[in-house]
């Protein structure tokens, strides 16, 4: 059974394959972004299905989106607290993120990703 690290590494690692990606999730995982939030966007999405549809859109409009300098902070075996950053384009536009993500880990499937962001680096590629 998969610990929550393998999960979070294997999460970032597989971004760019969507179908990959959600298969790593419970039936009921879910991906959060609750600052999203604050810009009247969707912050949660559901179930595998939706986390795959999610992520393809997510690479249509970023198409060389992928993590780079992964820092584990806490490890147990059912949650890890990592930062990940991303630095690609985002409808052309030049986008530079930090985010800040917790996984919870459940029979060896990802129950949450709830992840935190910097909203300007948002703000400025929503124009």
């Amino acid at each position: 059974m998969k610990t929550a690290k393998e999960l979070l590494y294997e999460y970032l690692e597989k971004i760019q394959t969507p179908k990959d990606v959600a298969r790593l999730f419970a039936e009921d995982g879910a991906i959060e972004l609750p600052y999203l939030k604050s810009l009247n966007g969707n912050y949660r999405t559901k179930g595998n299905d939706a986390i795959e549809k999610m992520l393809t859109g997510l690479l249509k409009q970023a198409p060389g989106f992928h993590f780079i300098n992964i820092q584990l902070l806490i490890d147990t075996p059912e949650q890890v607290f990592a930062e990940y950053e991303v630095d690609t384009l985002f409808d052309g536009k030049p986008y530079k993120q930090l985010y800040m993500g917790r996984l919870v880990a459940e029979n060896g499937k990802i129950k949450l990703i709830r992840e935190g962001m910097d909203m300007i680096a948002v703000t400025k590629i929503k124009g």
